[in-house]
């Protein structure tokens, strides 16, 4: 079944709930920028003194360390590999940032907080095509800032794009301790769903915070109630929560068409397909982007409906 489906979710429960721009703002502990070390010291004992037979100079120290030939010949470890991240692609100078989240970079020193900038903005530019990717330049991000809401909740965000779901409740978690923000609510459910939780996303769905939602993002959540009802096996609550939203409403926005999806599609697991035909109609009609496959599931009932 189409409800069945994780990580992107398919059209079935209106794909899968927005992060604040629909993108990452860009899933902690990690060194700072500042704290690798050079990998030795110089061997050319400056300041006088000879060397002992020992390779000790008059200082007591050892001054016959050597710098390795090429620093790309030694194996990196997983650490350093996370916290190096993907390479950055050179057209993303960390500008793309929306200015509220660039403010939050601010505390930071001016060259970490660049390059957590970039790798932010590479994050937000993978996150549809290369979410996997997209996850690791967060994971680059939160080594070198993981005490910033921003960058937590754009770890969340990425790795939830990416199918890892634990991950994403974590870091949402810690970034809603962090700024006290409730947006995060409906990503969070859904990553209850993913894990087999259902019970659990329908206690975020009763928030009293999502009562004061935007229409899109309370949307979003009716989407995740919907489907944990459905995995609960209570189709007929699952219908009644769609019916409270405002399916019938004339706007022609991804929410609104998610909704009359997932109706249709909770209409033919309940038999009812009649009035399923009719409002992957009206779903149709009003996807202009595409973003479902509502035309072929009408054209697919029918025929079954109607096979002469």
């Amino acid at each position: 079944m189409a409800e069945e489906r994780r990580g992107a979710r398919g059209a079935s429960n209106g794909g899968r709930p927005q992060g604040r721009g629909g993108k990452p703002a860009a899933r902690g502990d990690g060194r700072n920028a500042d704290s690798r070390g050079s990998g030795g010291r110089s061997s050319d004992n400056r300041g006088g003194g000879g060397r002992s037979s020992d390779g000790r100079g008059s200082g007591g120290r050892r001054t016959d360390w050597k710098r390795p030939e090429d620093k790309r010949d030694i194996p990196r470890t997983v650490d350093q590999a996370v916290y190096d991240g993907p390479p950055l692609p050179e057209d993303i100078t960390g500008a793309e940032l929306d200015r509220a989240i660039s403010a939050q970079l601010k505390g930071l020193p001016e060259k970490l907080a660049a390059r957590v900038a970039r790798h932010l903005a590479a994050a937000g530019a993978l996150l549809d095509d290369e979410p996997e990717v997209a996850y690791q330049h967060t994971l680059a991000a939160r080594a070198r800032a993981p005490r910033l809401a921003v960058v937590r909740e754009a770890t969340g965000e990425a790795a939830y794009a990416a199918g890892h779901y634990a991950e994403a409740l974590a870091e949402l978690r810690a970034a809603k301790r962090m700024n006290g923000a409730t947006a995060y609510l409906p990503i969070m459910a859904d990553c209850h769903r993913a894990m087999g939780r259902p019970e659990d996303a329908l206690k975020l769905a009763k928030s009293p915070s999502v009562v004061n939602f935007a229409p899109e993002a309370k949307a979003e959540m009716t989407l995740v109630e919907a489907g944990a009802r459905r995995d609960l096996g209570q189709l007929d609550a699952a219908l009644r929560t769609l019916e409270l939203a405002p399916l019938n409403n004339k706007s022609r926005q991804p929410w609104v068409v998610r909704l009359r999806y997932a109706y249709a599609d909770a209409l033919v697991a309940a038999g009812r397909e009649e009035d399923a035909l009719a409002w992957f109609h009206r779903t149709h009609a009003i996807d202009s982007l595409e973003l479902t496959d509502a035309a072929a599931r009408a054209e697919d009932l029918e025929r079954r409906t109607n096979p002469t």
